[in-house]
C-alpha cells in the first residue's frame, strides 16, 4: 500500500517543479526585454547590415588581389 502514495506523491511534485520552472522562465524571460528595446527608426535594416558586410568583403578581396599581384 506504501507504493500507490509514493507515485501519488511523485507526481505531485513533478508537476509542482513543472509549473514552477515554467513560471520562472516567464519572469526571467519578461525581464529581459523591457528596458533595452531600440527603436525601428534608429536602428539601419538588414538590407543596410548586409550591404556594408558585401562592401568590407570586396574591399579585403581587392587588397587580397593587390597584394598577390604584386608578388
Amino acid at each position: 500500500m506504501a507504493l500507490p502514495s509514493v507515485w501519488s506523491e511523485m507526481r505531485v511534485g513533478i508537476l509542482f517543479l513543472s509549473v514552477l520552472g515554467l513560471l520562472s522562465a516567464r519572469l526571467v524571460g519578461a525581464g529581459q526585454d523591457s528596458g533595452s528595446v531600440i527603436p525601428a527608426e534608429s536602428r539601419p535594416c538588414v538590407d543596410c547590415h548586409a550591404f556594408e558586410f558585401m562592401q568590407r568583403a570586396l574591399q579585403d578581396l581587392r587588397k587580397t588581389a593587390y597584394s598577390l599581384d604584386t608578388r
